[in-house]
């Protein structure tokens, strides 16, 4: 029995070796890069790995784009470079125009932070923790306090392949049974979960009587000329598609079977990767957005100036200010989280999904914003955000 043991402890170790050395491996991020050359070479290096393939980095800095470059493949087994237009998903990023949206409502007239979510949403029925529960509001599922589960990693598998997007309230309506327990208590703590911002979206859709995609195109893309960002790959996007990928050997791919028709999303594999077929996401108010860096570059300016861009105004300064400066909970304001580094206080949205990695930051104190969009699942998100702000442009 011992040395059955011993053998099928070499066994594995053997194959744990193999994987490894068959899996793409990113460098390491250095802690600081002199300049923009010493930059470059590190991001050349790692679309050379692999993961990701393609990337595509922005910076705007007191109002203007100061850097905005693209690296390694947007398609590679079809030769297609990633370039400054090329589109990635957004995916979790989408969060902050649906802050944005609630706070333009807000302003209107047409709800309230501190409203209960059932005031809009009547069929809206989760069970509390206890009788004395205080009732979600909508600044709750803002901040992600409102005590309701993630949708991880189910949503998932809350997929479709055509160019259609779905009605959210129905989305909402189909999925919340299987979620409908809060984990805590609300206003006690935050704790991060899709589902907030799904409700979000219904609630959208029930005060502007538009669909939650056509009130976000039209209140926040069109405004800012963000024409090249939608929920639906258009013609001229489709042209500069970045296509996502997932390493062959990852803790992930075991879960594809599971979750999706793995013969639907994989469209080949070339060597250690496996390329997607285009995939969309249900539920569109919390990942649904797909665009490429010059538009988030515009979102990022018009939030740093105070809600405008160009002399289109998204947002009043003191809606950007309650979603900027609110009292953070366990490291989260409204619709953003919130850190400091040696780059100072910054506000951050990461996302994450099949086939693609992205971050978006904004430094308030110093007028500088940041967006890093890869078609990879992996990426040091973080590290290369902080190595992108501390470069004298």
């Amino acid at each position: 029995m011992k040395k059955m043991l011993i053998s099928l402890g070499i066994i594995l170790l053997l194959l744990g070796v193999g994987l490894y050395a068959f899996a793409p491996h990113a460098p390491v991020t250095p802690k600081q890069v002199a300049n923009v050359a010493e930059l470059e070479t590190h991001l050349n290096q790692l679309v050379a790995s692999g993961n990701p393939p393609g990337l595509s980095a922005v910076v705007v800095k007191e109002g203007e784009v100061v850097y905005n470059n693209a690296f390694g493949f947007a398609d590679k087994p079809r030769n297609i470079k990633a370039t400054t237009d090329t589109v990635y998903h957004w995916w979790s990023m989408t969060k902050i125009p649906t802050a944005i949206a609630i706070m333009q409502l807000q302003e209107q007239g047409k709800l309230n932070l501190d409203d209960e979510a059932t005031k809009y949403l009547p069929w809206f029925e989760v069970k509390y923790p206890s009788k004395e529960s205080p009732t979600i509001t909508i600044r709750n599922l803002l901040q992600h306090t409102s005590g309701l589960p993630d949708t991880v990693p189910a949503i998932i598998s809350w997929v479709h392949y055509d160019d259609m997007t779905r009605d959210q309230t129905n989305v909402l309506k189909k999925h919340l049974p299987e979620f409908n327990t809060l984990k805590f208590e609300p206003d006690t703590k935050a704790v991060y979960s899709n589902l907030n911002y799904m409700v979000l979206g219904a609630i959208i859709e029930a005060v502007s009587g538009q669909t939650y995609e056509s009130y976000v195109t039209e209140n926040i893309l069109q405004p800012l000329g963000m024409s090249q960002t939608s929920f639906v790959y258009t013609p001229e996007m489709a042209e500069n598609e970045a296509i996502g990928t997932l390493p062959v050997v990852h803790f992930y791919t075991p879960l594809l079977p599971t979750l999706l028709d793995t013969k639907a999303i994989i469209r080949e594999r070339d060597g250690k990767m496996l390329w997607m077929n285009r995939v969309y996401i249900d539920a569109t108010p919390s990942t649904g957005l797909i665009g490429p860096t010059p538009d988030v570059a515009k979102l990022l300016i018009a939030y740093l100036n105070r809600g405008s861009l160009n002399g289109e105004l998204i947002l009043l300064p003191e809606s950007v200010s309650t979603l900027t400066d609110t009292a953070p909970i366990n490291g989260r304001v409204l619709g953003w989280s919130v850190s400091e580094s040696n780059g100072g206080r910054y506000l951050e949205h990461m996302g994450g999904g099949p086939g693609f990695a992205t971050t978006m930051r904004i430094y308030p104190d110093s007028g500088i914003g940041i967006a890093i969009l890869a078609n990879g699942t992996d990426l040091d998100r973080a590290g290369l955000a902080d190595l992108l702000r501390n470069i004298n442009y």
